[in-house]
């Protein structure tokens, strides 16, 4: 299986190579591989912010713990996770369903009540580590897909979500910086490009009942 070796020659990368641009063609690859994530009801409660400005990833190293990473991939994806859902969030996904599928919105309608009826039983409390989880099924798929294409990726947690909301002025969009993925080409230097990955074995991972 392709993927198994693909996902054994990728690394959380720490060194990257300022001087390599992953090309255009490969990062729309990317982005629909995004775009094609699972996620719950299918409603995509997540952003991705493309920064490309380097001005604007210089300003978000230092909140940053100064990671390299931030500066020197080539890309840097911020994905974003909704901090509120509302019932026209689930009327947009119908109208998307309808036009896809050739299905009338009315005939949606108990589908659609049913999915305002279970979200809105969710506190303001659980919004957010819901919306996440769905934003890091799709920072799943990315980093298979980069790993697929021999792209380098390192998702990155290290980062004050707060100053990223303010940078990138994601708190009047009704987001919040979740993770992010650096994306590019590792350098040579990297120390820790050839270490030996370090995983549980399947018979510890997996139990079986």
């Amino acid at each position: 299986m392709q993927l198994i070796e693909d996902l054994k020659w990728r690394y959380a990368t720490k060194k990257y190579d300022a001087t390599k641009k992953v090309s255009e063609e490969k990062i729309a690859q990317l982005k629909e591989a995004i775009a094609l994530a699972a996620s719950s009801w299918g409603l995509q409660l997540y952003r991705i912010m493309d920064i490309k400005n380097p001005a604007i990833r210089e300003s978000l190293k230092p909140h940053s713990w100064g990671q390299t990473q931030i500066t020197d991939a080539s890309h840097l994806f911020v994905f974003c996770s909704h901090t509120t859902v509302s019932d026209q969030d689930t009327d947009d996904y119908l109208a998307l369903k309808s036009k896809v599928q050739g299905m009338s919105v009315d005939d949606l309608k108990g589908y659609g009540d049913f999915m305002k009826m279970k979200i809105n039983e969710k506190t303001p409390e659980q919004i957010v580590p819901w919306t996440e989880k769905q934003t890091y099924i799709a920072l799943g798929n990315a980093l298979a897909a980069a790993a697929a294409l021999k792209i380098d990726s390192t998702p990155i947690e290290g980062f004050e979500a707060e100053k990223y909301n303010e940078i990138l002025g994601l708190t009047e969009k009704g987001l919040t910086a979740s993770v992010v993925l650096a994306i590019g080409y590792r350098h040579e230097e990297d120390a820790t490009k050839d270490q030996p990955k370090v995983r549980k074995s399947i018979d510890t991972l997996f139990e079986s009942y």
